[in-house]
């Protein structure tokens, strides 16, 4: 099918998680693909990152965590809703059963918030370019409230909306996987109401959560963005993202946020998607597709025939994935 004009966004998350996560992510900016990096400023190389994102004008957003590792807010110095007894985020499904059991107090989420949206100016010196969350949680029901609440106050008008067409049919991933591939699509679209009433902006259509880890490949990248892109007529000019997490395998201890890193970090898959991003055959493929690689600040600059990112451009051509 001949697609419309795209304007890609390719966004390495979990930069400063450790140097050997963050070697590998600068590499894939430098070859052209990576376009765009979000910033755990609780990670344990979250400075030399934030020196390497200066060295290389690298646009940094940054990547709030709220169930990894330790916090960088008040929670740091008293009982908080959102640590263990040990003092430690309550982890990605933890966290979630948490919040879902009415044990989280919004309030601290919005001082852990505040708390990492200022870290990032101390580190950077300027605010974000865009904010996402690790492991989704910005979209979590009551947390994208204060979230969307935080960015405003911030100014910060970018984040992700992680909404993939079709991720519920994608036969290669694991049940667990396309199962909270799904979830995260349901409440992505619940908090569309809080993000636009707050004035943040996302991109058209998002892809990644089918092509994660193992299941990166140019094949199904170009699919998932085809996918997405599907009925939507030729003359359109739309943005999308592509979110990824490349980088060379974490060796423990070094790496994480506070509590060494975890497996994700240091699978074999994190160099894969490495390779993927860095072989020319990815930029050559999307650019024989008349897709333009591009920063999120760069969609500040629309072209004619282009609109706002927002949620209303593919809303009508979006279905809710099936289970």
């Amino acid at each position: 099918m001949a697609w419309p004009r795209v304007r890609l966004v390719v966004t390495a998350d979990d930069f400063g998680y450790c140097p050997r996560r963050d070697k590998g992510i600068v590499e894939a900016f430098l070859a052209g693909t990576v376009t765009s990096v979000s910033l755990l400023v609780n990670g344990t190389a979250a400075e030399s990152a934030a020196e390497l994102a200066r060295r290389h004008s690298i646009p940094t957003g940054l990547h709030a965590n709220l169930t990894e590792g330790r916090p960088v807010g008040p929670a740091r110095h008293h009982a908080s809703s959102l640590l263990s007894p040990e003092g430690f985020f309550l982890g990605k499904m933890g966290f979630r059963e948490a919040l879902t059991a009415g044990d989280v107090a919004l309030p601290q989420v919005r001082e852990e918030l505040e708390a990492q949206l200022s870290r990032f100016r101390e580190l950077l010196g300027r605010s974000p370019t865009h904010v996402d969350g690790h492991q989704h949680v910005h979209v979590l029901p009551g947390v994208c409230q204060v979230f969307a609440e935080a960015l405003q106050s911030f100014r910060v008008r970018f984040t992700r909306l992680p909404v993939e067409r079709g991720v519920g049919s994608c036969a290669w991933l694991e049940a667990p996987a396309r199962a909270f591939a799904c979830t995260v699509e349901l409440d992505a679209r619940a908090a569309m109401g809080p993000f636009s009433r707050h004035g943040l902006r996302w991109t058209d259509a998002f892809v990644g959560l089918s092509t994660c880890g193992r299941h990166m490949s140019v094949h199904r990248v170009l699919a998932s963005l085809a996918r997405a892109l599907e009925d939507i007529p030729a003359d359109r000019a739309l943005t999308a993202e592509l979110m990824a997490h490349p980088g060379y395998p974490s060796v423990p201890p070094d790496g994480g946020c506070g509590e060494g890193p975890d497996a994700f970090s240091c699978s074999w898959e994190r160099l894969h998607e490495l390779h993927v991003l860095t072989a020319p055959t990815l930029r050559a493929r999307l650019a024989q597709n008349g897709v333009q690689l591009c920063a999120i600040d760069d969609l500040d600059s629309k072209r004619p025939g282009e609109g706002v990112p927002c949620e209303a451009t593919l809303e009508p051509f979006l279905e809710p994935s099936p289970p």
